[in-house]
């Protein structure tokens, strides 16, 4: 499914980040020789590579780099991120440079609440081409779009109460939502929302296929929109 959106784009030089429905050999190894870089979360999709990455830090020491963020909406957030290229020869992953490991920890200064979030991940950067801190600021960057993409989603789609809950079924729903916001801000007007696009695709489905690229006038329709 990635392949042919990414086709369509120069991606050499470029990293491409991906949470862990998308951390998969396949990209990685695509992203790479294309002349790309990844920057992948690992997760329960992927248990050996999560749990592997996890044991590494387990006896961990000092962190590689700290950052505290200042007081923001009555919460004080502390990250925490080691690096490490132990795990390189490991590995079963194409391309793997370092891996990493980022504590989250946040405090909410009004109800005295505390909270530890961990996550682990891997990127095909070396650590002369990714230090620690830029590390951790390209995942901060991955996740301050996803969490928009997810307000986009819910919003045109109502996605939180859909009914689809069983199988593969909710994976694949969002992975046709993300895929369809996608196509919408690549095309036309960047000024016009995804609330506009829609309605004017739902009032002319015929640029529905201009779109997908699925016709000869593609490039001159998709860009009226």
């Amino acid at each position: 499914m990635f392949a042919p959106l990414l086709d369509t784009i120069e991606i050499k030089g470029k990293l491409i980040t991906a949470d862990a429905l998308l951390t998969q050999r396949k990209l990685a190894d695509y992203v790479v020789q294309r002349g790309g870089h990844y920057h992948f979360t690992a997760k329960g999709n992927q248990a050996t590579l999560q749990n592997d990455i996890t044991l590494l830090f387990r006896l961990r020491q000092a962190p590689d780099f700290v950052e505290i963020t200042p007081p923001d909406h009555g919460r004080i957030e502390t990250r925490r991120i080691g690096c490490s290229e132990a795990l390189n020869g490991y590995l079963d992953f194409p391309h793997v440079a370092q891996v990493f490991l980022i504590e989250r920890e946040v405090f909410h200064k009004k109800s005295g609440k505390h909270s530890m979030e961990i996550a682990v991940g891997l990127t095909s950067q070396t650590p002369a081409q990714a230090t620690p801190q830029q590390v951790l600021q390209v995942n901060r960057g991955h996740w301050t779009i996803e969490n928009s993409c997810h307000y986009v989603i819910d919003w045109n789609f109502d996605e939180d109460r859909s009914r689809i809950r069983t199988g593969h079924g909710p994976e694949n729903v969002t992975r046709l939502r993300r895929f369809a916001v996608g196509v919408l801000r690549l095309f036309g007007n960047v000024k016009t929302s995804i609330t506009e696009k829609m309605a004017k695709l739902n009032r002319n489905t015929r640029l529905v296929f201009d779109y997908l690229r699925m016709t000869k006038n593609s490039t001159r329709q998709a860009g009226c929109v």
